[in-house]
């Protein structure tokens, strides 16, 4: 029981992590201080997709799997799991990967943009 719980709480977090990776550039908009976490997260996500690695909640959620006796994701992992096929479909792959690097740009120049408004309204008076 305590190792399908640890699972579950496993899948919560990669979930987390993921949606992070889509939408925390927006996040830093409110919390500019936030942007660097976002690029490494981002970094890391796209790193997985992209190169192959293998993700450590991945190999966690399925380490815990095993030790609870239900079968462990299958070796494409988390996301074609969980979301490829289930939130959206296979055919969409590409479309979906897309969609996000364009939601990640927006996100980054639109905290470029506020960045920059906000430097710029400063009022420096001379003394």
């Amino acid at each position: 029981m305590l190792y399908r719980l640890l699972a579950d709480v496993t899948a919560a977090v990669h979930f987390a992590f993921v949606a992070y990776v889509v939408v925390g550039g927006f996040l830093a908009w409110r919390w500019p201080r936030t942007i660097w976490l976002h690029v490494i997260a981002f970094g890391w996500g796209f790193s997985t997709v992209l190169l192959g690695f293998d993700c450590p909640l991945t190999y966690l959620e399925n380490w815990a799997r095993h030790r609870a006796g239900v079968a462990g994701l299958p070796s494409s992992g988390f996301i074609d799991h969980y979301l490829t096929g289930v939130i959206y479909p296979q055919s969409a792959l590409g479309l979906v990967r897309m969609l996000v690097a364009v939601c990640v740009v927006m996100s980054w120049a639109g905290f470029l943009w506020l960045s920059r408004q906000r430097t710029g309204s400063r009022v420096h008076t001379p003394e």
